[in-house]
Formats: structure tokens, sequence, C-alpha cells
């Protein structure tokens, strides 16, 4: 099994999202390898492909990843 790339690891945290944060924090782990390998220092995601797209829905997945030592950004809409 190859290590998925930091898109795979985003759209896998998206399906994530929408499924009741279901294996969240091993998606997390995923993302934070990738970003390594790849040398990304932010994960960026789209506002829209989220559960809660509202400012404190966007903070608390902030300081949920931050916690689990990943940067997030979100795309300008």
């Amino acid at each position: 099994m190859t290590e998925p790339t930091v898109a795979e690891a985003t759209d896998r945290i998206y399906a994530s999202l929408q499924a009741d944060n279901a294996e969240l924090d091993t998606h997390i782990a995923s993302l934070k390898a990738a970003m390594a390998r790849e040398g990304v220092k932010e994960a960026v995601f789209d506002p829209e492909k989220l559960a809660q797209n509202n400012r404190s829905g966007r903070k608390l997945m902030q300081a949920y990843f931050r916690q689990r030592g990943v940067k997030v950004g979100f795309e300008k809409g």
C-alpha cells in the first residue's frame, strides 16, 4: 500500500467530516505525514466541502488540527 498524497489525505478528511468524524485522527496523521514528505507547510481546505461552513466551524477545525500538529488554511471564495 502506498502512502497517500496531500490531496488524497485531504479528500479522506472531507469524507470523514461528512461521516460524523469517523477515523478523523487517523486521516489527520496521514495528512501530517504526507505534508512532511511533500514539504507542505499548511493544509488548505475548501470551505464549501466542510460540514460546518461558518466561522466558528472553521476556527474549531483549525484548533483541532493545530493540536495534532497540522496548520490549516482555507481557500478564498
